[in-house]
């Protein structure tokens, strides 16, 4: 593994969003949740779409926070063109587990 500079980290932007919407990504080739993200006045309402069926439901989202990079060009996925990527780490099967705070924090704020 190569070392990152500052400066590269520096560049992803990685904020925290709310996630507002979450529904059944039937379409997708994984099972997937397709969601939506408000991340505040500044960025606004974004969408994604998660391999994250294994942990959670659409139900379970809602109104729950999450860290994504938001500075990465717009990925079409089937149907969906997705705005941003929301950060998981995997579990001990390899399932994603959505990164979030641990304690509620204002909406856009940019991890550093």
């Amino acid at each position: 593994m190569s070392d990152l500079g500052f400066d590269e980290f520096q560049r992803v932007d990685i904020r925290v969003g709310r996630i507002s919407r979450a529904e059944p990504f039937p379409e997708a080739r994984k099972p997937a949740i397709r969601l939506w993200v408000d991340f505040g006045d500044e960025l606004g309402e974004k969408k994604s779409s998660a391999q994250i069926t294994r942990h959670y439901s659409p139900a379970d989202l809602v109104g729950r926070q999450v860290l994504a990079v938001v500075n990465f060009p717009p990925r079409q996925i089937g149907p969906v063109m997705s705005e941003v990527l929301v950060l998981g780490i995997p579990d001990e099967d390899g399932e994603v587990v959505l990164l979030r705070p641990d304690i509620d924090v204002p909406l856009g704020g940019r991890m550093f």
